[in-house]
């Protein structure tokens, strides 16, 4: 473990050896768990007696990052019955917080380890993508629009900001002219409208295969057939209901052919529709708000990233671009209306458009 604060070192040595004592955990066992693309980071520790459960600790230090959002969701989802870390320690002036367990099994490394060319490892994909689905609705059947922020306009604005800031200027050093301005901001406006005229539910707002864990088995863990694991939902709000299934579908770090994503997003719908989540009463009308809703995100993620790599010193998501940038430049050219947009994505890579669909 590095610690660039001696004092806040001496601070978490203090603080985790008094939960250490109450919870029968062994100090000597901590090691790294996981980071994330925020100021937080996770570790990991053993119980003294065999047969326990391991813990997480996250160090979150309270001048980069507010916990009780995180506190505040984790209850929300625990309630509801869902698989989330439950909250058993958190110092919230100092950011230190105690979880319980729910492994290291990530859907993403699941995923990246089956045969996708053979019909056993699409089964195996499609059972997780089903759980995760199902979960979802779940999820978002839980009344929350009053406990979380509004995924409001001038929330989606700002994520937009990102794209011509980071992706463009500072990314790929690209200056737009005044037009290239005017038809972003239309087409930004365009997207916006499209997607604020969703009906609101709970939202994730990175339900994906990177926060999605495999359920485990053992003492105090998760038994299958409890859905995923779910981390990383400090950030959710009240927001369109198509958002997270195309975080999990067009997700940044794996790849899926329409076909399946239309599949899966069809499952999803008919059980949305039933548990009565607020969802287009037609599928066509639905896939239309999936595909801006993802363009909405691919275009916040392209700056997200960019930022990651250029102010935060994280170039491991600069890998990711080209895919986050496809699914953005796939729904620019499939309406004629985003045109404009489709033609600075290639701009910006140097890339000509084969074809295209206009709806």
């Amino acid at each position: 473990m590095t610690w660039t604060d001696p004092a806040r070192h001496a601070a978490f040595d203090a603080w985790l050896a008094g939960v250490a004592a109450q919870q029968g955990l062994d100090p000597a066992t901590l090691r790294p768990a996981s980071a994330d693309a925020s100021f937080r980071r996770y570790l990991r520790l053993d119980a003294r007696e065999a047969g326990q459960p391991s813990r997480i600790v996250m160090d979150a230090p309270p001048s980069h990052e507010d916990c009780r959002p995180f506190v505040q969701v984790a209850g929300l989802l625990g309630g509801a019955g869902l698989a989330a870390p439950q909250v058993l320690a958190w110092d919230e002036a100092q950011g230190f917080m105690l979880l319980s367990d729910l492994g290291d099994r990530t859907y993403l490394a699941e995923l990246q380890s089956l045969d996708l060319s053979g019909g056993a490892g699409l089964r195996r994909a499609d059972g997780l993508y089903r759980d995760a689905i199902d979960t979802l609705v779940r999820l978002q059947r839980i009344d929350a629009t009053a406990a979380v922020p509004a995924y409001d306009r001038a929330l989606m604005q700002r994520e937009l900001d990102l794209f011509p800031e980071w992706y463009v200027a500072r990314h790929r050093g690209a200056t737009l002219t005044d037009r290239e301005r005017e038809q972003l901001a239309r087409c930004f406006d365009l997207i916006l409208k499209t997607c604020l005229a969703q009906p609101a539910v709970l939202v994730h707002r990175d339900y994906h295969s990177r926060n999605l864990m495999l359920p485990l088995g053992g003492p105090g863990e998760l038994a299958e057939g409890s859905g995923p694991g779910i981390l990383d939902f400090q950030d959710a709000v009240a927001g369109p209901a198509s958002y997270d299934l195309v975080s999990l579908l067009r997700d940044a770090y794996i790849e899926w052919d329409e076909a399946i994503q239309i599949d899966w997003a069809a499952r999803y719908w008919e059980r949305a529709r039933k548990a009565g989540v607020p969802v287009a009463d037609d599928f066509g009308s639905f896939w239309r708000d999936y595909e801006w809703m993802g363009l909405q995100r691919h275009l916040k993620v392209l700056g997200i990233f960019a930022r990651l790599s250029h102010r935060d010193g994280k170039d491991g998501y600069l890998k990711d671009l080209p895919l986050v940038w496809r699914y953005a430049h796939h729904v620019a050219m499939r309406y004629s209306v985003l045109t404009p947009l489709a033609r600075l994505l290639e701009r910006l890579e140097d890339v000509r458009a084969r074809d295209g669909y206009t709806f």
